[in-house]
């Protein structure tokens, strides 16, 4: 290790598998991290399986610790008390940062914990079996760390109110949009014929669950016979009648189908960010969504915001967004806005608050 590096060691198991948004954030910040000459950045994984592909999955020069472990024996342990601590399969380091809510107790490191949203705290009972304690698991975690990340504003509020967590103590870092967004283009013919999307359709970006409210948006859309196709983008969605399941897209492919898209929906009961809000708006894409605090935030007025549950002004957006084009001027200030995103400035905020975790 370099003298004077900070040393950090991040939770890089949603690196593992499928990305959706964790795991894209957790990669993007890993990435944006291992490029500063100040930081000295590794990766651990809680997992008994796969966790050798931690590695493979890591940025150059990224160093992958551990063993392997269960993390549902970890998470009972750590309900109980602070042990086993993360240096005992990790090495020492200066900050360990809990990248997926939960943070592992260290016996010296300082401690960061991004939590991305609290909709579990409202519909605990959405949680799977296996994530039953969560909740429990959130609270403890925030009350351990030194500093808690938020995505927005709107969750650092929150975050004060239901986990007791003193505002000087939150730092909010905003996530960022790939500058490979700005250039995306329509799905060729090829790519079209693979996964079934058709020339015109409107687009659900995420993975399945309660909080999408995908059958909010179901309704809206079978009642309106004139819209285009509705395609579902992300694992767990189910087809149906004018209705396209893709399942989960790698990157490339998803910025295609985003960029083809006539308008984006995000109808979320709740949202801490609303990552497909920004890249669709980078990609000249109409977005719709529901007006709740964070997406409000995050698309900073460049989305149609409706009100949650209410299928006639869904409806009524929807097809506003397709009838009306934006003006050359809406387009520049929409991506101006879309610029100020980026995942290097997520990463100096997230060096920032390490080092105010230190202090």
């Amino acid at each position: 290790m370099a003298k004077g590096r900070l040393r950090v060691l991040v939770d890089g198991t949603p690196l593992l598998g499928a990305r959706t948004g964790i795991g894209r954030y957790t990669s993007a910040l890993t990435e944006q991290l291992a490029s500063m000459s100040t930081v000295d950045i590794r990766a651990v994984a809680f997992t008994l399986r796969g966790w050798r592909k931690l590695r493979t999955v890591l940025p150059h020069d990224v160093t992958a610790r551990g063993m392997p472990v269960s993390a549902r024996l970890l998470r009972k342990c750590w309900l109980r008390a602070p042990f086993p601590p993360i240096e005992l399969f990790a090495g020492f380091t200066d900050v360990v940062h809990g990248t997926n809510f939960v943070l592992p107790p260290a016996m010296r490191a300082a401690g960061v914990l991004t939590v991305h949203d609290l909709a579990f705290f409202d519909a605990p009972e959405e949680l799977s079996p296996g994530d039953a304690e969560l909740p429990e698991l959130v609270a403890r975690s925030a009350a351990r760390a030194s500093i808690v990340l938020t995505p927005t504003k709107a969750v650092a509020e929150r975050v004060a109110e239901r986990l007791n967590v003193p505002e000087d103590k939150i730092a909010v870092t905003p996530l960022g949009v790939d500058p490979a967004w700005f250039t995306a283009r329509p799905p060729g013919d090829d790519l079209r014929a693979k996964i079934g999307v058709p020339s015109e359709y409107l687009l659900f970006v995420g993975a399945a669950g309660p909080r999408k409210s995908l059958d909010w948006l179901r309704k809206a859309h079978e009642a309106s016979p004139e819209l285009p196709p509705l395609v579902l983008a992300g694992p767990g969605h189910e087809g149906g009648d004018r209705v396209i399941a893709t399942g989960y897209l790698p990157d490339v492919d998803l910025r295609n189908v985003v960029a083809g898209a006539s308008a984006l929906v995000l109808p979320s009961r709740d949202e801490g960010f609303g990552l497909p809000v920004l890249e669709a708006l980078a990609c000249d894409v109409p977005v719709v969504c529901t007006d709740v605090p964070a997406l409000r935030e995050t698309s900073g007025g460049h989305a149609t915001l409706v009100p949650y549950g209410d299928v006639e002004a869904l409806r009524t957006a929807l097809a506003a967004a397709l009838a009306e084009p934006a003006t050359p001027a809406a387009l520049t200030s929409r991506r101006a806005h879309v610029g100020s995103f980026t995942w290097r400035r997520c990463a100096e905020l997230t060096v920032d608050a390490y080092r105010q975790a230190l202090s």
